[in-house]
């Protein structure tokens, strides 16, 4: 069995969406930094990877708003103050 934070799938589904409405840098350093702000900044919801897999969905959907949110405000940093 394997233990990991199911908010990072979440994330990573959602980053394009969120990406395609700001005029940012797509590069993969830009997208784990956003990724990484709106991680540390949302509560990590940690699974059992042969958990049943039935609330997934439903963890998608209720932290989804939050998620968007968080890489929104991600997005918005970073592109303000690139790494690269």
């Amino acid at each position: 069995m394997h233990v990991r934070n199911y908010m990072e799938t979440i994330v990573f589904d959602m980053i394009d969406t969120v990406l395609k409405n700001f005029d940012c840098c797509t590069c993969e350093k830009c997208r784990n930094d956003i990724a990484a702000y709106a991680l540390n900044n949302l509560p990590p919801k940690y699974i059992v990877s042969n958990e049943v897999y039935s609330k997934l969905s439903t963890l998608h959907q209720q932290f989804g708003v939050d998620v968007m949110s968080k890489l929104a405000v991600g997005v918005k940093l970073i592109k303000d103050n690139p790494r690269h």
